[in-house]
């Protein structure tokens, strides 16, 4: 103890030999600070004069020739226009170039002028697009997977495992199957054995779950009705979270989903078969009512992609088609996945049945016929994420992640587990090599 007290009496001394010597520093000080002063007034006195007597010619920039950012306030348009005014007393403007915007910047706002959906994506790699797709969801709180969520105390790493969820957020643009409407109005529809309805607060989900994109081309995006489905719309349009294969006419239902993102413009289109009688549950929509886009007879569907290739660098079609619970594609999957190919999709992404499907290619074009279920029941099921990267040059890999669904909890496989599923799918898919990674090589 007596170091201890020595030591703090020795700093003390010294404290206090310093604040002997404190008036004759501030006098120092202020000398000094006065003498700054004076001369750096001096020096701007000069500096002023030398300016007055040098005129600079204004920098007239030309804006006129490629599209402005609108914010909506409208602000720099109007500060574009403002400076191209500015007399030029040097007689000579300075041209902004086409190229000084980046590629992305004039894919968008070429976009933006023809009026369609149209998002820009910040890559983490300059030169690849990363697209995850995964299969249905369900935010019903009336079933076993929210309520789950809700009883372990809405903790999302208690619903999809850590490494899962760093997949899901890291792509540049996650997709997923919305299969049901957001909403509290609406009737059930009469007669149908299953019908969902989420709370509009559980969309917040999406942002936990790294969700860029939806779908709302199946057969339960209409289960409680017109009021419901336009509930919808506004939910996900108020959470930023663009939709495809639904709108409030026909012209908005047909509109692709396009995504720029290292010079590279990308398609999303979408559409059901689903309910394949005359008169579906789930209602088309027309010129003045909403609904969601079918494809039992493909033609509408055709248009719309046809519309997508001539606008965009690459199509992905994310379709709702096949037979619940079979493993093996049905004769209208193998019937439209060749007239999809040959009509310019470049990638074709299934669901609806709820479990795994095999994994092909049509006329050189991707097909996975069906992702499973990701999160949607109680069920223990093996399902999926799947990978798929983009270049200016087209696709550069696919990859298969295997997953499983269980516990009301998805999550990723690792070790025998993940060989397990690959080999499944292997068994599945004679028409593709899938390596140890989940890499697919497609040979047709």
């Amino acid at each position: 103890m007596a170091g201890k007290k020595t030591g703090r009496k020795s700093a003390k001394r010294r404290r206090r030999r310093k604040n002997k010597n404190m008036p004759l520093f501030i006098t120092s000080l202020v000398i000094v600070l006065v003498t700054g002063s004076l001369a750096m007034l001096a020096f701007s006195a000069v500096a002023a004069r030398r300016e007055d007597s040098v005129q600079k010619p204004p920098v007239v920039v030309d804006f006129s020739g490629f599209a402005q950012y609108d914010d909506g306030s409208g602000q720099e348009e109007a500060d574009a226009e403002e400076t191209a005014e500015e007399p030029d007393t040097a007689g000579q403007t300075v041209p902004v170039e086409e190229e000084i915007l980046t590629e992305n910047e004039r894919l968008y706002n070429e976009a933006l002028q023809k009026g369609e959906n149209v998002y820009l994506v910040n890559c983490e790699d300059s030169e690849r697009v990363t697209f995850a797709f995964a299969g249905d969801i369900l935010l019903d709180d009336e079933y076993a997977m929210m309520f789950h969520y809700r009883t372990r105390g809405s903790d999302i790493n208690d619903t999809f495992s850590a490494d899962l969820l760093e997949r899901m957020r890291r792509a540049d643009v996650f997709m997923l199957n919305n299969e049901f409407p957001f909403s509290t109005r609406g009737e059930p529809t009469e007669g149908k054995t299953f019908t969902f309805r989420a709370n509009p607060a559980n969309v917040d989900m999406y942002e936990l779950l790294g969700v860029d994109i939806v779908s709302l081309a199946n057969n339960h995006a209409y289960d409680f009705g017109e009021e419901a489905l336009l509930d919808t719309f506004a939910t996900l349009e108020e959470a930023g979270i663009p939709y495809v294969g639904a709108g409030r006419n026909i012209e908005e239902a047909r509109k692709p989903v396009y995504f720029i993102a290292n010079g590279v413009k990308i398609a999303v289109v979408s559409a059901t078969q689903i309910e394949r009688n005359a008169v579906p549950d789930t209602k088309e929509p027309s010129a003045s009512s909403p609904g969601v886009l079918r494809c039992m007879d493909p033609e509408a569907l055709l248009e719309v992609i046809s519309e997508a290739g001539e606008n965009s660098d690459f199509v992905i079609l994310y379709i709702h088609w096949g037979t619940e619970s079979q493993a093996e594609t049905d004769w209208l999957q193998d019937k439209q996945a060749p007239v999809y190919a040959e009509a310019g999709v470049d990638l074709i992404i299934g669901d609806h049945p709820h479990c795994l499907q095999k994994l092909d290619s049509e006329s050189g074009v991707p097909v996975v016929y069906s992702l499973g279920n990701y999160w949607f029941n109680s069920k223990t099921q093996n399902t999926c994420l799947v990978e798929v990267g983009i270049r200016k040059e087209g696709m550069e890999y696919l990859r298969f992640i295997p997953c499983v669904q269980e516990n009301c909890r998805t999550r990723q496989l690792e070790g025998a587990e993940k060989d397990e599923v690959l080999n499944y799918m292997r068994g599945l898919s004679p028409g593709v090599s899938i390596d140890d990674e989940g890499y697919v090589t497609f040979s047709g």
